[in-house]
């Protein structure tokens, strides 16, 4: 399993590169969301899927995507729509975007049978969209093997989520809100800006 410390220099290598405008494309960076993620991945078999938003360089690492596939796509410019469908890793750069394709895996994986399961990263805003909650109750209906993980850094780009939807549910509160039993959320505070990192860089 790849460590809090291997993750995190991996990133700053990442935004060295990008400071130093090697790299053409946006990036997405993790950071502070080391532990939680590293717990849920020790749940996670190689032969599970994986599905992710944006910011997908830890989760891609940590299924076990050699890191320099990983800095290789990053470097071509796709940090935001990495994919490798040969270590069951795929992530979207549209907002839901993996949501329907987790279902869609998942519903196979039960028509043909086995023990695999799917694990769908999704951030806090996307998750109160009608796209979570359809694709939810779809998986819960038909016990589907899929679970949703809901990364909350409080933020939707530069929008604060919870001023946004006026604090309608304490998701984190069991007595107000009980999440089904597809779901597991957890906070952090992001420590980089939703795309770069908080430096400008200008492309010759």
């Amino acid at each position: 399993m790849t460590t809090a410390e291997e993750l995190i220099a991996f990133e700053k290598t990442v935004a060295d590169e990008f400071n130093a405008g090697y790299i053409r494309a946006p990036i997405h960076l993790d950071g502070n969301n080391e532990a939680p993620l590293i717990t849920i991945f020790e749940k996670i078999k190689p032969t599970d899927w994986v599905l992710a938003t944006w910011r997908s360089h830890y989760k891609a690492l940590l299924h076990g995507v050699p890191a320099e596939k990983v800095k290789a796509e990053i470097m071509a410019g796709r940090s935001i729509s990495m994919s490798f469908p040969e270590h069951r890793f795929l992530s979207s750069a549209i907002v839901g975007g993996c949501l329907p394709i987790a279902v869609g895996i998942a519903l196979s994986i039960k028509r043909v049978g086995g023990g695999d399961r799917v694990f769908c990263f999704i951030g806090d805003m996307a998750a109160r969209g009608g796209m979570y909650h359809e694709c939810r109750q779809y998986t819960e209906g038909h016990q589907l093997p899929v679970h949703f993980i809901v990364e909350d850094n409080g933020k939707s780009v530069c929008t604060d989520t919870a001023a946004v939807w006026g604090d309608q549910y304490d998701y984190y509160n069991p007595w107000r809100f009980h999440p089904w039993q597809s779901e597991t959320r957890f906070k952090y505070d992001a420590v980089f800006p939703h795309s770069g990192t908080g430096k400008f860089v200008e492309w010759t």
